[in-house]
């Protein structure tokens, strides 16, 4: 029975290893559905900028083509894709084992232009100041949620689930229903770490274009 479930705030957060069979070391790669090669190319290469890295028959379905793309740090995203499928625009579909969105980093430097680029290719988005990161979202041609995302400080890649354990455990101990600006500075200062602070624009919740 669902009421018998342990909740989630019964379940300790932190970035120690589990005690577990298996423990992963990073992410390879997430496969799509996709709809047709061209207009896969035109949103994620030609607009988000991942390079198109490998091309080839999709082994076990001989009718498509599996497109690899390098998100920007090695890490791939891939696509199932056959000439004969049409995209879909249409909002994805919502409920469990659905996919609710994709988050891709990018330069907090370039964020103003990332915006800008968006609007330029008629790309209707949403932008978020999260508290802790700051981000936007936009959909590709198939409806999928994309979140073009950056952290608010240079946080080490090593060192972000240990910060955001951190600051889970002040944001608690704090009261607050969710982590703000302020927590992740304070886990910041406890872990000893010395990072930038990036230069974001204030934005209204939800501020963007249709």
């Amino acid at each position: 029975m669902a009421d018998e479930r342990r909740p989630a705030e019964d379940f300790e957060v932190t970035a120690d290893l589990p005690d577990s069979p298996i423990n992963t070391t990073g992410t390879d790669h997430v496969t799509l559905v996709g709809s047709n090669a061209e207009e896969t190319i035109a949103f994620y290469r030609d607009l988000l900028g991942m390079p198109l890295v490998l091309r080839q028959p999709n082994l076990d379905d001989p009718d498509s083509t599996h497109l690899f793309f390098d998100t920007g740090d090695g890490r791939i995203l891939t696509f199932f894709v056959n000439d004969d499928r049409p995209s879909n625009p249409r909002p994805q579909r919502t409920g469990v084992g659905a996919v609710h969105h994709l988050s891709f980093s990018i330069d907090p430097e370039r964020f103003v232009e990332v915006r800008e680029a968006l609007e330029d290719a008629g790309r209707g988005y949403n932008e978020f100041d999260r508290g802790i990161f700051h981000s936007l979202y936009t959909s590709d041609h198939n409806g999928l949620t994309i979140e073009l995302s950056t952290d608010k400080w240079a946080i080490p890649d090593d060192r972000r689930g240990e910060v955001l354990a951190a600051a889970q455990r002040i944001r608690e101990e704090d009261g607050a229903d969710f982590a703000e600006e302020r927590h992740l500075e304070q886990a910041l200062d406890e872990l000893g770490i010395d990072a930038e602070k990036f230069d974001l624009p204030d934005a209204p919740t939800g501020a963007g274009t249709p």
